[in-house]
């Protein structure tokens, strides 16, 4: 049994033996004459396929305890061909009952489109902030249409062993944070960041948006970016671009073709002391590592004292518009909401943390290292999510080939920041001014 499977045991079979007793269901996601009486079949549409054992035997049970008349089903896809397998799904009329909702401007077409139902009056909705369902809001914040289910926070995992062996300790500035790399560097055992640039997406999405918010202040550059009442090629910007281009040094040989699996390897495999990452790594890791993982937040810059985390609103779930059971897709969703939900999902995928203001207990140490962050950190978000990407050229691949291209060597810090704030200003109007 995986590390993640035996810490669920004891959640696993208290609802394993409520499911034994239950009513069967169709492999197919077909009603299942139980004689029960009636029972609507709701099929739940995700890219999350590495998590379809957890809702199979853990989350679903639950539910099904609760609402014996309504069964639920996972039907994931692979994370790359989600978006379009679900627009040629509601097309065409075969889209599940449940949709897992991307953030921000995928899921805002979608339900502009009118794929996805307007749960703005949905009971137990009123359990999360306004910057909790901004990422499934319209603009004006004046329709919800996603529950917000889980956020992911970034930061840096180390391997334990390595620092013991090495006497190194968590680096709280950036000062001593290369400090701790340099230190790495110099014994040559262990690549002191693990990283690739192959795939472009890490460089900005593990790099740059990682550290960034301690430059721009969070939610206040952020923002301000969105009000044209800051730009790509301030100072703050340019410095962070400047303070990633310094890992170059650092990372692995040959980093410029080291995939994201690739660097997931090395350092589960115990090559690699520091990996920039997020908590949606650690339930994987668990699984893979023979070493004591712990984690630290992204180092503030000299000059600093408050510290910004990237809370990234990651994941919801919406209602397909055309679904033939809305009241039991309501029901689902409402249960969602509730404090039994949060707390079973946030245990049952550690990593991923509930948005709901419901008071949860974390089990998994790593878990609730990053969680404690919220604590002593202002939160944010990705800076590329919300409206900057809408138009051409894209903002967020704009940001993940030039971060790229910042660790490779092929661009400078502020010739990176130029170029950002140019494609941003060639069709966003609040830049133009």
């Amino acid at each position: 049994m995986s590390k993640r499977l035996g810490r669920l045991a004891p959640i696993m079979v208290a609802v394993l033996a409520v499911a034994a007793c239950g009513d069967s269901v169709d492999p197919r996601g077909n009603d299942a004459d139980t004689g029960d009486g009636d029972q609507g079949t709701l099929v739940l549409e995700s890219w999350r396929n590495d998590d379809l054992a957890i809702w199979e035997d853990v989350i679903l049970p639950a539910f099904h305890e609760q609402h014996p008349n309504i069964r639920v089903t996972f039907q994931p896809t692979s994370p790359d061909e989600y978006d379009a397998a679900l627009d040629a799904k509601l097309s065409g009329g075969t889209a599940g009952d449940l949709i897992t909702c991307r953030p921000f401007d995928v899921a805002l077409r979608l339900h502009e489109e009118g794929h996805l139902e307007s749960l703005t009056d949905l009971k137990g909705l009123d359990a999360y902030s306004d910057i909790a369902r901004a990422a499934w809001s319209t603009d004006d914040g004046s329709e919800t249409f996603c529950v917000p289910m889980a956020s992911v926070i970034h930061g840096f995992l180390y391997n334990t062993e390595i620092f013991d062996e090495l006497g190194l300790t968590p680096p709280t500035t950036e000062e001593e944070f290369h400090d701790v790399l340099d230190a790495i560097a110099a014994d040559g055992s262990y690549a002191p960041l693990v990283m690739g640039t192959a795939d472009q997406w890490e460089a900005a999405t593990m790099g740059l948006q990682n550290i960034g918010p301690n430059y721009w202040h969070g939610e206040t550059g952020r923002q301000g970016l969105i009000e044209g009442t800051q730009r790509f090629d301030d100072d703050q910007y340019v410095a962070a671009f400047t303070e990633l281009a310094s890992w170059a040094e650092y990372l692995p040989d040959g980093y410029e073709s080291i995939t994201y699996p690739d660097a997931q390897n090395l350092f589960t495999l115990g090559r690699g002391a520091i990996y920039p990452t997020g908590s949606w790594e650690i339930a994987l890791f668990n699984e893979q590592t023979d070493f004591e993982m712990a984690a630290f937040p992204p180092p503030l810059p000299e000059g600093r004292d408050t510290c910004h985390i990237s809370d990234h609103t990651d994941l919801g779930i919406g209602m397909n518009a055309a679904t033939d059971h809305p009241e039991e897709a309501r029901t689902f969703l409402e249960w969602t909401t509730t404090p039994e939900f949060a707390e079973l999902y946030a245990n049952a995928l550690p990593g991923f943390f509930p948005m709901s203001e419901h008071d949860v207990t974390v089990e998994d140490p790593l878990a609730q290292e990053f969680l404690s962050w919220r604590e002593e950190c202002e939160s944010t978000i990705r800076n590329s999510y919300q409206i900057l990407s809408r138009g051409e050229p894209n903002l967020e691949n704009q940001l993940w080939d030039l971060s790229a291209q910042l660790l490779n060597g092929t661009v400078e810090p502020r010739e990176a920041a130029d170029r950002v704030q140019t494609g941003l200003e060639r069709w966003y109007e609040p830049q133009q001014q």
